[in-house]
């Protein structure tokens, strides 16, 4: 038993190490450690829905554009908006590049979308394009609390000042409260076509690409279309709100299962390598960091001493739930995170306990009776009881109501002394300590159940 345990654990620490190594050589692209492309003009899209993963693939191309000394960073702009957090996340990295950074709209630019576009030194749309209601809500798709919509309405107000532009306008697009003579009625969110986003100043009409480089007095330039490398794509991947509760289940359940089985196995190795991809994932995005990770071991220690070392479940079990659960929530929201992506992350951790409930449920009620497992020598398909004359072992008949000692903890099977035997015995209750003073009550084919004898009190 001891060497099967040897080479689960050598098992589980390959995998992690190998799952480590790769989110590591995932940081090493994410970080943007490539050389340097030399190019005038760096055309970086943002297109689908702008989530985490997406923010680190931005900053990257904003860091190389800087790198190789380019005259301007373009925003090809697509998307139907996102996390707030994630935009936010962008939007620093936008002031803070060292080269100037320009949208160009092609066709929409809704929510978080109007927030990276109006950050920029100068918007440019298409004819036909779109942009603007940025209000943020909750999971539910209703409008968030007060309190995050004057948050949003704040942040868009600040851009549009720095940029000299409106400021009411930027907040009617936020706040269907804001009305604005000759734009927008009291009630109406406001989204800005392209000849009305011209006419009153948030942008610039242009007809495609090659007419927004010469507009720029780029025409000609060299232009660098970046793409999302494999590493981005992995995170990517891996954080998005259908993957991470399937990350998070699997996990769950693995760990679960082994504290179930006494020898370390597949279970635990499938359940810390999806734990090792979902944190890995967040980290790589900014959102788990060490103290996430200390949060996690921390519960994980708790479990494994609640299954291991104390009898039944009490305050370390409790504890330890508490500590992975409070882990793989914070690693999902951040200090910009909304109300909405902090429902959403409560979302996923819920439906990740769902799924553990319900396949875990199946697993138990599919697993015994299929035929699969029971022709792979795995499982017995069918049972053999005494009455038709099978017994694992001879039950002997001078132990039956004999007492003797537990020489180990019952849990609820484990060794008692009765005179010169040591027998391997089951409790009858769930838990009976080292020590205790055990009756035999029954054999039941395979092995003898035992009951705690009470004290009795000796008085003068």
């Amino acid at each position: 038993m001891k060497t099967r345990n040897r080479g689960g654990l050598i098992v589980a620490g390959l995998a992690v190490i190998i799952a480590g190594g790769a989110i590591a050589a995932g940081g090493s692209f994410l970080a943007g450690q490539s050389a340097s492309v030399p190019a005038d003009v760096f055309r970086i899209p943002v297109h689908g829905v702008i989530e985490r993963g997406l923010a680190p693939f931005i900053a990257r191309g904003l860091r190389e554009a800087g790198r190789a000394g380019a005259r301007a960073a373009i925003l090809d702009i697509e998307t139907p908006g996102g996390r707030v957090d994630a935009a936010q996340f962008i939007v620093d990295a936008i002031k803070d590049s060292p080269v100037p950074v320009y949208a160009f709209v092609n066709r929409r630019a809704f929510s978080a979308g109007a927030l990276i576009a109006i950050a920029t030194r100068d918007v440019w749309m298409r004819p036909g394009s779109v942009m603007g209601a940025a209000t943020p809500v909750t999971g539910e798709g209703q409008k968030a609390p007060e309190k995050i919509v004057s948050a949003m309405r704040s942040e868009m107000r600040a851009l549009a000042e720095d940029r000299g532009l409106d400021p009411r306008i930027a907040e009617a697009m936020v706040d269907e409260d804001v009305e604005i003579e000759g734009v927008v009625e009291r009630g109406k969110l406001l989204t800005l076509t392209t000849e009305e986003a011209v006419r009153v100043g948030y942008a610039r009409e242009v007809a495609d690409w090659d007419a927004l480089l010469a507009a720029l007095d780029l025409e000609g330039a060299a232009v660098h279309e970046m793409r999302v490398n494999w590493a981005e794509s992995l995170v990517r991947f891996l954080t998005h709100p259908a993957v991470a509760p399937l990350l998070l289940s699997i996990g769950m359940l693995g760990i679960i299962i082994e504290f179930k089985t006494p020898a370390f196995g597949l279970a635990g190795l499938a359940g810390l390598g999806a734990l090792s991809l979902f944190f890995g994932g967040h980290w790589l995005v900014g959102l788990a960091g060490l103290e996430e990770l200390m949060l996690l071991g921390a519960g994980l220690i708790l479990l494994g001493i609640e299954a291991f070392v104390l009898p039944g479940f009490g305050i370390a079990g409790f504890a330890g739930l508490l500590a992975v659960g409070s882990s793989i929530y914070l690693s999902m929201v951040s200090s910009l995170s909304t109300a909405a992506d902090m429902g959403l992350a409560a979302g996923v951790i819920a439906l990740a306990g769902v799924v553990v409930v319900v396949v875990g449920w199946a697993l138990i009620r599919a697993i015994p009776g299929s035929g699969r497992f029971a022709r792979s020598g795995l499982l017995l398909e069918d049972a053999t009881t005494r009455e038709e004359g099978y017994s694992s072992s001879v039950a002997r008949a001078e132990l039956m109501g004999a007492t003797g000692e537990a020489v180990t903890d019952l849990r609820p099977s484990g060794t008692v002394q009765i005179g010169d035997d040591r027998i391997d015995v089951v409790a009858e209750s769930m838990f009976i300590s080292a020590g205790t003073k055990v009756r035999v009550l029954r054999y039941d084919g395979t092995s003898y159940v035992v009951r705690a004898v009470p004290q009795t009190t000796v008085r003068d």
